[in-house]
């Protein structure tokens, strides 16, 4: 019998009770729901001429659209961004060199204690004083403050994640001639990687919602052009609706993917532990194309 090391598995009565709590909290929920919209309904923002423009393809086309294109082009380009700068200086942080640990500590710490905000203000200003860069100045400011502070993150993930696994698999690569930085790269951060693979896929949930902070700057992205469109038509609040929409819709999908990822991971951990052990499988081979000095012989004087 499996138990969950976090609580036990609920019997009948608590069952129900999660049950009727379910419930209870479902209804809070439609009465607050209700109870907006009959607010609204009295400020006559629920008449069918404050929502009808986003049913035409003029809007999506214009702006809603573009705006979204936008969107996701910075979290694209922040996601990328993100990974490359927390495997180098999540690597950096696991390394037993103490300047270069000590200088990749410093600069994670330091971007994961700016604001997000404060960030991409920043680099509108710095971007646009010093360096011509391709495009939207503003787009790549908000690009440098994702991938700074989310890759600071993604750095702290890799960091834990090998810290987390067992002992023996930096033993075992030892075991068979690898140096501790070749067990590093070829056996524990590939495991790692798999082992964080739903946080990291919350961190690109984070990093979507984050790239609607560049309207402070103007940077064209889909709440910008939201209120861009609504502004001059007197519906900013079912603009703001309709784009938050847009965000849960597409935040829910990677939610969901992550949930997914999470559960096939759980359920192949599963399966290779109800594996029968095999002795022949017990020996430890390294990485396919990977030139590997031989042990050291005790019995050899020069060894």
């Amino acid at each position: 019998m499996s138990a969950s090391i976090l609580f036990d598995t609920p019997g009948p009565k608590a069952k129900r009770r999660i049950l009727l709590i379910n419930i209870v909290g479902a209804l809070i929920a439609a009465g607050i729901v209700a109870w907006i919209i009959m607010g609204l309904a009295a400020k006559d923002q629920m008449q069918v001429s404050q929502w009808d423009d986003f049913i035409e393809g003029s809007t999506w086309k214009n702006y809603l659209l573009p705006g979204l294109w936008n969107t996701l082009k910075a979290a694209l380009f922040g996601i990328i961004g993100s990974v490359i700068f927390g495997l180098i200086f999540g690597v950096g942080r696991l390394s037993q060199n103490k300047l270069i640990n000590g200088f990749c500590t410093v600069i994670v710490e330091f971007f994961r204690a700016v604001p997000v905000l404060l960030m991409i203000v920043f680099f509108n200003v710095f971007f646009a004083r010093s360096l011509a860069l391709p495009g939207d100045t503003a787009m790549w400011a908000v690009v440098a403050a994702l991938v700074f502070y989310n890759g600071s993150v993604v750095a702290e993930l890799v960091r834990s994640g090998v810290h987390n696994l067992p002992r023996g698999q930096r033993e075992a690569g030892i075991a068979i001639g690898l140096t501790r930085g070749m067990s590093l790269r070829h056996i524990e951060i590939p495991q790692a990687l798999v082992a964080m693979l739903p946080a990291l896929i919350g961190q690109f949930v984070v990093i979507l919602k984050d790239s609607a902070l560049g309207y402070i700057i103007s940077f064209n992205e889909l709440l910008f052009f939201a209120r861009t469109y609504s502004s001059p038509n007197g519906n900013v609040l079912q603009a703001l609706i309709v784009a938050a929409a847009i965000f849960i819709l597409i935040n829910f999908t990677l939610s969901k993917i992550a949930v997914l990822v999470s559960s096939r991971l759980s359920s192949r951990v599963k399966k290779e532990k109800n594996t029968p052990a095999n002795p022949a499988a017990a020996i430890v081979a390294a990485p396919a194309g990977l030139d590997v000095p031989a042990p050291k012989d005790p019995a050899d004087p020069k060894a």
